[in-house]
């Protein structure tokens, strides 16, 4: 369970701007400490040997950090550029957020930062022979760290952007996120009861976008007992209009509505973070992109079905004989567990749609469901033949040749040879 300051700052902390101005004080405040030291120095003669040499060093950091740096922001825009085209434009958020651009780029633009006020502050003399000496020892952790990342970076630049790596990405976004649903499958409150009781009120969302959050703890601060319930009426992912409800509960008044809605953070765009769904989603479209005529790569397809396969099975796995609670759930909050039938919809209705002419994208399809139904209880069995079933209907329009048909509905005899 995630509070929306905690969510609030784990969005900060993967923003690119973040990283960069953490560094780049670092640089500054580097440079700095050289002439805030002198007067606290006294290093032996022999260390202020090289400590001239600072100067044109510092002139080869800065000119060449702001090359490389261009040269790097070039590449990433490239590569965004490549996973719009060739995987979706929803993935790109993952690569914008990637770790390792952002600790190089931060690392460029802070070695910058570094060299030029290390220059200005040469320049006006204000370090002494202490001073240059400090400096110059600085300078020479700083070329480590942009020499070790430069390195790293020239190895990241062959496969960023790139269809696999993208998938990858995807898919570790999409586990991350059924992950954590799995632990808190009510998003750390309880249950939703089957029936709810009558004279609720509701809480209208009062705007236009997607739900990105929902602070359960915050809700639960706002409930004294059972009379004061609060009963969620959406999830993270649900697109919401002005009129739509949010929740409902006995006892509401216009500041307790307003703690209501503080509580959803609604925005333009969907996230990873507490939407399971939409990393299944983004999957799905990267497998009917490829499966365009204009791409053309049933390979690509194939590999997103196994990514999916892995997604899913730890949920599989865990809803089989039902989700359960929570050891220790907010107290009167109610919210919906996430639909098994949702998840598999999200993915294996488009990729079935689209793949329906394609009779490999089709066999690794049947399998798929069947991994997952091997790994569910009768419920999951259910669910996955429904959609093997679909699967078949879907083939017998889309493949002109009666023999790639029957090899697809072969796949749903239950004969385990027949899935070796």
């Amino acid at each position: 369970m995630i509070g929306r300051f905690q969510w609030v700052w784990r969005r900060m902390h993967r923003s690119l701007w973040y990283r960069a101005s953490l560094y780049s004080l670092a640089g500054v405040v580097t440079a700095l400490i050289a002439w805030v030291a002198t007067p606290w120095l006294a290093l032996p003669e022999v260390f202020t040997i090289g400590a001239r040499a600072v100067d044109s060093i510092l002139d080869i950091i800065a000119s060449s950090m702001l090359a490389v740096t261009t040269f790097s922001l070039s590449a990433m825009v490239t590569a965004y550029g490549s996973a719009t085209s060739n995987v979706s434009p929803r993935a790109t958020l993952l690569l914008i957020e990637d770790r390792v651009t952002q600790n190089t780029l931060a690392t460029f633009i802070g070695a910058f930062l570094f060299s030029l006020v290390g220059i200005v502050a040469l320049a006006a003399g204000i370090y002494d022979a202490d001073g240059r000496t400090l400096l110059f020892a600085a300078t020479l952790v700083v070329i480590v760290l942009v020499v070790y990342q430069l390195i790293k970076w020239a190895g990241y630049l062959t496969r960023l952007g790139r269809v696999r790596d993208t998938i990858g990405k995807v898919e570790s976004a999409a586990s991350a996120a059924l992950g954590a649903r799995i632990e808190n499958p009510y998003l750390g409150g309880e249950a939703m009861p089957a029936v709810l009781p009558s004279g609720l009120s509701t809480v209208r969302a009062g705007q236009v976008g997607y739900v990105q959050h929902i602070d359960t703890a915050h809700l639960g601060s706002l409930v004294e007992d059972a009379g004061e319930a609060i009963y969620v009426q959406v999830l993270p992912g649900s697109f919401v209009d002005r009129h739509a409800v949010l929740a409902a509960s006995a006892k509401l008044d216009e500041a307790r509505i307003d703690a209501i809605q503080a509580a959803f953070t609604i925005g333009p765009l969907r996230h990873f973070d507490q939407d399971p769904r939409f990393g299944l989603i983004v999957m799905a479209e990267v497998a009917s992109r490829a499966l365009s005529p204009g791409i053309n790569d049933p390979g690509t397809a194939i590999d997103a079905i196994g990514c999916a396969v892995r997604t899913l099975t730890p949920w599989v796995e865990h809803a089989t004989g039902g989700i359960g609670e929570p050891e220790s759930p907010v107290r009167h909050v109610h919210v919906e567990a996430l639909s098994t039938q949702d998840l598999f919809d999200d993915f294996f209705t488009p990729v079935a749609r689209d793949g329906a002419g394609s009779v490999e994208v089709c066999i690794r399809l049947q399998k798929a469901l069947r991994a997952l139904a091997v790994a569910g209880d009768v419920r999951i069995q259910a669910l996955a033949r429904e959609h093997m079933q679909l699967l078949v209907a879907r083939c017998e329009h889309a493949m002109p040749l009666e023999a790639d048909r029957a090899r697809v509905k072969a796949l749903l005899d239950p004969e385990p040879a027949r899935y070796t």
